[in-house]
């Protein structure tokens, strides 16, 4: 089920970046195949839309059901179960107290020569938001990628979800509604990302585009980028768990099923100093997957790609996590303090043995879309800051550019760019 490396042999760690980097390559998509597919939807707009649609969905379609309509909205929303809008409303209050805290403020420094400079944040405008799934899609996934947006002062937010043909999940339309979502479009895959990135007669053309999806989606939002801005190119969700003998190891077992039954690309990985400790584990995986609804995935999951790291001194765990750069890592160990200090590439931190991942995905507050395959090294979560523009205001006084002038003029002239210079010197030179 888990593959074992042991990680203090020699050149493990090599090993470990070699079985990570076959996870990736399994993950590329034809983008010859998707550059068409863009192309189309942005010359010919709603017609190549409602083309890619059927051919990928398999369902006779409808021009005019391209989006939901108000009354459509309303009358979903009301088939809401009542303890999952409860649910939804305690997670939309938790995840937007928490993301209220990361609003920036502008700001305007003075020097002493009276010269003013203004850094200035202002929300982009139009936001276009990926829910994956249709009926099988998430709430969570809407209040994650829409909340930040909402507090940053984005004034309008489009979402678009797979839905023709189906009835849609109430929960993700009551999610959307709460949200401020300006209109729910009943497209997925990479032909939703063109109409988003260029606009069509239906859908509003957007400025930047968030959210999950799958590799074919993930491709889209790539080659756009450019055109329209993206958060970050997310492949299959991934967890890994520091745990130790005072671990529970069906606890932990049930956090490994957990990211496995994402994704049959989804990657789980547990790290601990005890080898049997890991036999455990194994055990237990047997044990809670007979029963899941989501067997195949998981199982698929775990044997391609679960790992076990066997790590007998903790310098070994820092260094595999660090390599790996996980989207979630759970430390499930008495020590967690000694191990957190020295981690620097994650996307996300679950501290003892009461915070399991899953609480992140739904209700603990920060942001569930996290950076995936390794780019934690470079990378953070989604925040309000992804939804915002930094621009600066500059303003140089008589004095300010006779005192400071001379040396712009000595680097300009250092770097041969001579029209710079004189940019300056000419001011300098004239009485104003």
């Amino acid at each position: 089920m888990l593959k074992v490396l042991d990680i203090n042999q020699k050149n493990s760690l090599k090993k470990l970046e070699f079985i990570l980097s076959k996870r990736k390559l399994s993950q590329n998509e034809n983008s010859l195949r998707i550059k068409k597919i863009l192309a189309h939807v942005k010359k010919n707009g709603d017609t190549a839309l409602i083309r890619y649609e059927k051919k990928f969905s398999k369902i006779k379609f409808n021009i005019k059901k391209i989006k939901f309509s108000k009354s459509e909205i309303n009358r979903i929303v009301k088939k809401i179960d009542k303890r999952l809008k409860s649910s939804i409303d305690l997670a939309y209050n938790r995840i937007k107290k928490f993301h209220l805290k990361q609003k920036f403020s502008s700001f305007k420094i003075k020097d002493k020569y009276k010269n003013e400079m203004s850094y200035i944040y202002s929300a982009i405008e139009n936001i276009g938001v990926y829910v994956p799934g249709g009926t099988s899609s998430y709430p969570s996934t809407v209040l994650m990628n829409c909340i930040p947006a909402q507090v940053a002062g984005v004034k309008n937010i489009y979402m678009t979800t797979p839905a023709s043909g189906s009835s849609i999940n109430p929960a993700i339309v009551y999610a959307a509604k709460k949200c401020g979502v300006k209109e729910i479009y009943k497209i997925g895959g990479p032909h939703s990302i063109a109409a988003l990135s260029y606009g069509t007669e239906t859908f509003k053309k957007v400025d930047k585009i968030v959210g999950p999806g799958n590799a074919f989606v993930s491709a889209a939002k790539k080659e756009v980028f450019g055109d329209v801005g993206i958060d970050m190119v997310a492949g299959p969700s991934e967890v890994t768990i520091v745990a130790d003998k005072s671990s529970n190891p069906d606890w932990i077992a049930s956090d490994l099923i957990a990211q496995a039954e994402h994704d049959i690309f989804a990657q789980s990985i547990l790290i601990s100093d005890s080898r049997d400790f890991i036999e455990s584990v194994k055990k237990s995986l047997k044990i809670q997957l007979k029963d899941l609804p989501k067997k195949k995935i998981a199982e698929k999951s775990l044997n391609n790609y679960g790992l076990a790291i066997y790590a007998k001194k903790k310098q070994k765990i820092l260094e595999a996590v660090n390599i790996i750069a996980p989207e979630h890592l759970e430390i499930n160990s008495l020590k967690y303090k000694n191990i957190i200090k020295k981690i620097k590439n994650v996307g996300s931190v679950f501290i003892g043995k009461f915070s399991p991942e899953a609480m992140g995905d739904y209700i603990a507050g920060p942001n569930h879309v996290l950076p995936t395959s390794g780019a934690a090294k470079f990378s953070s979560g989604l925040s309000v800051n992804d939804f915002l523009k930094r621009h600066s205001l500059i303003k140089i006084t008589k004095t300010g550019i006779e005192r400071l002038g001379p040396s712009v003029i000595n680097l300009a002239e250092h770097e041969n760019l001579e029209g710079h210079a004189n940019s300056v010197r000419i001011r300098i030179n004239k009485d104003l």
